[in-house]
């Protein structure tokens, strides 16, 4: 029997199939299959009757009689039943189960990978942190949410675009710059002098010795020499902010996380974007000035209220950089973009939105998405941990890596719903016991490892074991486990949810620690030694291709 790797796409195109012949004339419906909660309901259900059952103008359970009566034959499905008012009830065979572990081996690292983006181009913003000081675990948050939801989309079959956004113009670089100057001169922040909204941390001093030192700070995309001179304001900016991009690239590269394109707020207004986006906003008719400011009419498109474009002093608001940052993200040709920010952003949402479809340039309503996640309270001993000796007044991202390393930094803060607030435990993090996550799925990992080393053969010769024998609850059940990971990676990308494949892992585990615990392996018997060590190897690639969507190291030996 071929294996089958993904069986509710299969039983997806069966019900397609079935659809085709039963009623030509719907062109157009979407195929829930679903697990059933109950064990007797089978192992996959669909209410496609039930959809039908309007534009046929007939009972549901009459249209699952005659879909189930078109249904194509298929080597994977036991039997088809139909319960209460017309759902269908699939049962899959025995043997199809047994066979995804050789499918999981053959498939290798691709296994789970769909193709529900079908190759199209999508770009996902995230960190976008303001280059004034060292990432702290705010940004550490956003940028394991970020990473692990682009590698999540490119196994679903999406091209991603990972990009950063600096945003290297406003008060907050001026407050910046001024910190920096001070520092120069030999100001303290204990001085009177020193300004309310000013930086104090010790990397202040860092970048002042760097600047009167003349050094050179290379970014990914600019070099920047320092001049030396402490009244010249603009060098010190300039200065300023590529030696902090350059530390904050350097802790996201320590932590595993790379970017294909950067991009700057202050090009968008040094190659006129922002002056292009405001004409055209006018000539739209959705502005009017009051009280010598300009506004944009968002209460056209959903706003609770009409929001500041230019501000009397002339300068603009944040969101509408935001606008012509976007519409170039559309010139791109991004048909989707995903913007991963702090919560704290929710209120741009909707300024953005507007902003955009203001334009009528033929961007879709609700362009582009966004992942907010919630603020990060970090623990050690029980309390609350809120400075680093570094940079003052915040947790930083290093601070973590440094203190528990990166696996269980990425995880921890990749492994709840970006929605819900985040508790860091560091003492959890760095214990070696079943309650640490991470401990407990690499733990498995490394005791499959173990196991395969112990037996010495070729995992290759798995490839072709006869698998018939694993019929224990067991087996049955981490069986189950593996066939479920590529609806796993499906529903992490339409719910753009990376943290379903940390629950999905701590479940794989379990599944294998009970096994282990409650079987032998290295049998006399052959042949149940090689089905029983095919589907611990095929459960330990299933590890390995979820930890990578984690960004999370797959050990050997523990």
């Amino acid at each position: 029997m071929f294996a089958v790797l993904n069986f509710k796409s299969h039983l997806s195109e069966l019900f397609a199939q079935a659809v085709r012949v039963v009623a030509p004339e719907v062109t157009q419906t979407d195929i829930l299959i679903e697990r059933p909660k109950q064990v007797l309901h089978g192992d996959y259900a669909c209410n496609l009757a039930m959809q039908l059952a309007k534009p046929l103008r007939k009972s549901p359970r009459d249209i699952a009689q005659a879909l189930v009566a078109a249904l194509p034959a298929s080597l994977v499905v036991e039997k088809v039943e139909i319960a209460g008012a017309g759902f269908i009830n699939v049962f899959i065979t025995t043997a199809a189960k047994q066979n995804v572990v050789r499918g999981v081996l053959q498939a290798g690292a691709g296994y789970g990978h769909i193709h529900l983006g079908a190759g199209r181009k999508l770009q996902v913003e995230f960190v976008s942190a303001n280059p004034t000081g060292p990432l702290h675990v705010g940004h550490g948050r956003g940028a394991a949410v970020g990473d692990c939801l682009c590698r999540v989309l490119q196994a679903a079959g999406w091209d991603v675009t990972r990009e950063f956004y600096y945003n290297d113009a406003g008060v907050q670089i001026d407050n910046l710059t001024l910190s920096v100057q001070l520092r120069c001169k030999g100001v303290t922040p204990d001085d009177p002098s020193w300004p309310e909204n000013g930086y104090r941390g010790d990397y202040i001093s860092d970048v002042a010795h760097a600047y009167l030192a003349e050094e050179a700070v290379e970014a990914d995309d600019q070099r920047v020499r320092a001049s030396g001179d402490v009244n010249d304001a603009i060098a010190i900016r300039h200065f300023a902010v590529a030696y902090l991009r350059r530390e904050q690239d350097l802790d996201l590269r320590a932590f595993g996380v790379n970017f294909d394109m950067y991009s700057l707020e202050s090009a968008l207004y040094t190659e006129g974007k922002v002056e292009e986006v405001v004409s055209k906003l006018i000539a739209s008719g959705h502005t009017y000035e009051q009280d010598n400011a300009l506004w944009l009419r968002t209460t056209d498109f959903g706003d609770d209220k009409d929001r500041v474009m230019r501000k009397s002093d002339g300068s603009y608001t944040y969101f509408v950089p935001d606008v012509a940052y976007h519409l170039e993200k559309w010139r791109r040709g991004f048909i989707r973009v995903i913007n991963e920010q702090g919560a704290d952003h929710h209120s741009t949402i909707t300024r953005v939105r507007a902003g955009l479809q203001a334009l009528d340039v033929g961007i879709p309503q609700g362009w582009p998405d966004y992942v907010l996640h919630q603020m990060v309270t970090v623990l050690r001993n029980g309390e609350e941990v809120k400075i680093s000796k570094r940079a003052g007044s915040y947790v930083t991202l290093r601070d973590l890596i440094d203190e528990v390393g990166r696996d269980a930094t990425r995880f921890f803060l990749a492994a709840r719903h970006p929605d819900s607030q985040l508790v860091f435990d560091i003492d959890l993090a760095k214990s070696q016991s079943n309650e640490n996550p991470v401990y407990y799925i690499q733990y498995a990992h490394a005791r499959i490892c173990s196991v395969l080393g112990q037996w010495g053969g070729d995992v290759a010769v798995l490839h072709q074991a006869d698998v018939s024998t694993l019929e224990s609850d067991y087996e049955r059940a981490l069986l189950q486990r593996l066939i479920d990971y590529p609806q796993v990676i499906e529903s992490a990308a339409e719910d753009l949810a990376p943290h379903l494949i940390a629950f999905y892992l701590k479940d794989l585990a379990a599944d294998f620690h009970s096994y282990y615990n409650a079987s032998r392996f290295l049998v006399e018997e052959e042949s149940i030694k090689l089905a029983r060590l095919a589907l611990i190897a095929a459960a330990a690639q299933v590890m390995r291709n979820g930890l990578v969507l984690l960004g999370v190291s797959a050990p050997e030996k523990m």
